[in-house]
């Protein structure tokens, strides 16, 4: 099917779909063209929805920096509505790119983003919508080179039977560097296999079908056997050593229609030294590496020209971490004053958060306060390593409230290693202090102050400390669940929300399971299952089937956890984290001592293994 046919399809369908404007394409910034004789077609696929898709900045920074290329048309396709998908299932319309409405199909590479596990399932719509098999060792020469990288990436075996190559790592050079081996391989005519033999060489490639893992006679996981010589005994992830100089996008394109994000937004660090046990971006996206504030000033006012956006965000996994956070601030809140723009910054600590640049936005539109504490005892943050005590958890608030904000919101998990009853009453004992400490602080205060609660179910992630440790049961939860919604009832002002149990346990068996959950997904998918993400769309008796005719049951490893020492199926994949360094975390939990910032002393993580760490000394 060609585009002008695409588009004809296209035009009786719209109509009778919700937010026709997900699929027209045509928005302010992307690049539309006809595409040049011998060039790469790569399309950039998104497996959640325009709005979701849309809000993410990865796809931005790779999708116009394969366009700054002489040899690659990147296009975007995001999975459709479920109106949508049976309009065009009715129709015959296989899924397409907005920007030419070509067929997925007719491409010669295919990229997704695994940013969340209950978006897998999608994946496969995606690829069943386009008419691609769905199993790599089921495509031809012909068919495109399915390709995928993220976060999610780093244990990509419960994928391994669907991609064709596995990026892990900074991916701005990394896929541009595939892409060129693409296009090589489209002038010279090579086939697929020798394409994959000399991606494999390229830094934080995975061939998925270059190894094979093994397994004891209890099913579980031995080791991986390499099937091709050629292959790296394991695959060190990618990383680009100065972010100041790595392309960013100065031209954002503009979404037709809200999305969950709809702001400019200038990542102004990678990676982070706080060393949190739960957290996986911590550990994955070290060393820590920050644009200096003048290249940021540009970058965000580009942006908004080009986007006429109403408001500015600052990404980083610690945003007041910045060395020069404060002076940085004042000079955009300057900018964004003057022009009526609202500055958002999110990833604030609670130890160091700058009260003068709180001060200084009371003559801005505020968008509201986040912070997170992750546990509600000291015990157990110490655990956790999040080194915020509770007299600067308390000291902070005070100044917020002094300043005049009058909401804050709370995050926390619930399931922790060692976690106790008592943990949680610190949580509801949290959020009633600071109604108290509101009110006190002004009189008649607390009926306008407001404090939103939300506990996330922990979900143990491989290259963590907390890589070992068991999840708590779905009946463990719901127990916890309501033992602290009990008690938020007696609290004035105060919200309590809570993730769902069942969800959570899918999410630790796509986390940190191995390649049997292949066979899980695609049963699942069979099932009924996409949009897993969405409450409304949540199949559960089609995963429960799934489960069943998988075997996988609250026995499996990904669920109960394991032994220190042994093989772990995401093995093949080092992340610059030491297993050592990881192991010695593990074990300083379980006795509640904490390991200080890296930015006071290299704490030994290995990442100076592959590249040097100028975070340690960064003050020097």
């Amino acid at each position: 099917m060609n585009c002008n046919e695409v588009q004809e399809k296209l035009d009786r369908i719209l109509p009778r779909v919700e937010k026709p404007a997900r699929y027209i394409g045509e928005e302010p910034n992307s690049v539309i063209r006809a595409p040049r004789e011998g060039e790469l077609r790569f399309a950039f696929c998104f497996p959640d929805s325009y709005e979701i898709g849309m809000s993410y900045l990865g796809m931005q920074i790779l999708y116009h920096g394969l366009n700054r290329t002489d040899f690659c048309y990147c296009e975007r396709a995001f999975a459709p509505g479920k109106d949508m998908i049976d309009e065009m299932r009715a129709e015959g319309l296989p899924l397409f790119t907005l920007e030419t409405k070509t067929p997925l199909s007719q491409f010669d590479m295919i990229g997704f983003t695994l940013q969340y596990e209950l978006c897998y399932t999608n994946i496969l719509l995606m690829l069943n919508l386009a008419g691609i098999p769905l199993n790599a060792k089921d495509r031809g020469e012909d068919d495109p080179i399915i390709v995928c990288g993220g976060p999610c990436a780093f244990n990509a075996e419960p994928l391994a039977d669907f991609f064709d190559i596995v990026l892990v790592g900074d991916g701005e050079l990394q896929l541009k560097e595939l892409a060129k081996l693409a296009h090589q391989r489209k002038t010279e005519g090579f086939s697929k296999e020798e394409l994959l033999l000399r991606a494999c060489k390229l830094p934080g490639v995975y061939i998925p079908s270059f190894y094979q893992p093994q397994y004891d006679e209890k099913g579980r996981y031995l080791r991986m056997h390499k099937l091709h010589p050629q292959a790296p005994d394991q695959v060190r992830k990618a990383i680009i050593d100065d972010i100041n100089e790595a392309e960013f996008p100065e031209e954002n394109i503009v979404p037709l229609i809200e999305v969950v994000h709809d702001r400019s937004v200038i990542e102004i660090m990678r990676g982070c030294s706080r060393g949190c046990r739960f957290c996986q971006a911590g550990m994955l996206y070290r060393p820590v590496r920050q644009r200096t504030p003048e290249k940021i000033a540009q970058l965000a006012q580009k942006q908004l020209e080009s986007s006429g956006n109403s408001e500015l965000s600052l990404l980083s996994l610690s945003t007041s971490d910045h060395t020069e956070f404060e002076p940085l601030v004042l000079q955009l809140m300057d900018y964004c004053g003057k022009r009526q723009i609202s500055l958002s910054l999110p990833s604030l600590r609670l130890d160091n958060f700058a009260f003068k640049i709180m001060d200084e936005m009371q003559g801005l539109r505020k968008t509201g306060l986040t912070f997170a504490p992750e546990a509600g005892t000291q015990r157990l943050r110490d655990v956790i390593n999040k080194n915020i005590t509770e007299a600067e958890i308390f000291t902070a608030l005070e100044k917020a409230i002094e300043l005049g904000w009058t909401s804050v919101k709370l995050y926390f998990m619930m399931g922790l290693p060692t976690e106790t009853d008592e943990d949680l009453d610190g949580i509801a004992d949290l959020a009633d202090r600071i109604m108290k400490l509101a009110a006190a602080k002004n009189q008649g205060f607390r009926g306008r102050f407001s404090v939103s609660v939300s506990v996330a179910n922990f979900v143990p992630k491989p290259y963590t400390p907390f890589q070992w440790v068991p999840q708590n049961t779905e009946a463990e939860f719901e127990r916890k669940h309501q033992y602290l919604a009990a008690k938020f009832k007696k609290l004035k002002g105060v919200t309590f929300h809570y993730h769902d149990s069942y969800t959570s346990r899918l999410e630790a068996i796509f986390a940190r399971g191995g390649r049997e959950c292949c066979e899980l997904l695609r049963i699942a998918y069979e099932n009924g299952c996409i949009f897993d993400a969405w409450t409304e769309f949540f199949n559960r008796q089609g995963w429960d089937l799934a489960l069943q005719q998988a075997g996988i049951d609250d026995s499996c490893l990904a669920l109960t956890g394991f032994a220190a020492g042994e093989p772990l199926p995401w093995e093949i994949i080092d992340c610059g984290v030491s297993e050592e360094f990881l192991l010695r975390e593990y074990n300083k939990s379980l006795q509640a001592q904490t390991t200080p910032d890296c930015r006071l002393g290299c704490n030994g993580c290995g990442i100076n293994r592959y590249t040097e760490c100028k975070w340690g000394n960064i003050y020097e």
